[in-house]
């Protein structure tokens, strides 16, 4: 159990896990209308550069409904390929062996290669993050006095010029 632990931190902190808690499920269900929209028209424009296409509403929502049984499709074959291997975690690997068993396997090599942009893409930010983080720890460890600590000392040095201007 103590590993299972141990690789959710892992995941966690390389910012690879997101968890969806049930009161978040409900509003996944649907994908984002303006998002789908914009997928579906640049893919149209790409198509056909001649002529605008007009997609009507009922068609844009067939596709967000195509796009969300795909997700959930996916996702489903990628979590019995995890389980497979007695992990909890979905990785990549998880995901593209999935594209492969449900018969998409023209996307694992586009899909690999953006993967390795959005890796090498990160990796500087990931290394800038963790230098930010080591500075935020050592710059905690050297506080300045807090204005409690001010007034108290503020007010011992008046006290002692006072005892002093007596004698």
């Amino acid at each position: 159990m103590a590993e299972k632990e141990k690789e959710k931190e892992k995941a966690k902190e390389n910012g690879e896990v997101t968890t969806v808690t049930e009161s978040a499920a409900g509003e996944l269900e649907e994908l984002p209308k303006t998002i789908v929209r914009r997928l579906v028209k640049d893919k149209l424009s790409q198509l056909s550069a001649e002529s605008e296409i007009t997609v009507f509403r009922e068609a844009l929502q067939a596709f967000s409904e195509s796009g969300r049984i795909f997700i959930h499709y996916l996702t489903a074959t990628a979590n019995d390929i995890c389980k497979e291997s007695n992990r909890q975690i979905i990785n990549a690997e998880d995901v593209l062996k999935a594209l492969e068993e449900i018969d998409f396997p023209e996307f694992v090599q586009p899909l690999r290669a953006s993967l390795e942009e959005f890796r090498q893409r990160n990796a500087g930010k990931r290394s800038g993050s963790s230098k930010a983080k080591e500075a935020d720890r050592k710059g905690k460890r050297k506080e300045p006095p807090t204005a409690e600590v001010e007034d108290e000392q503020d007010a011992t040095k008046s006290d002692e010029s006072e005892d002093g201007a007596d004698d």
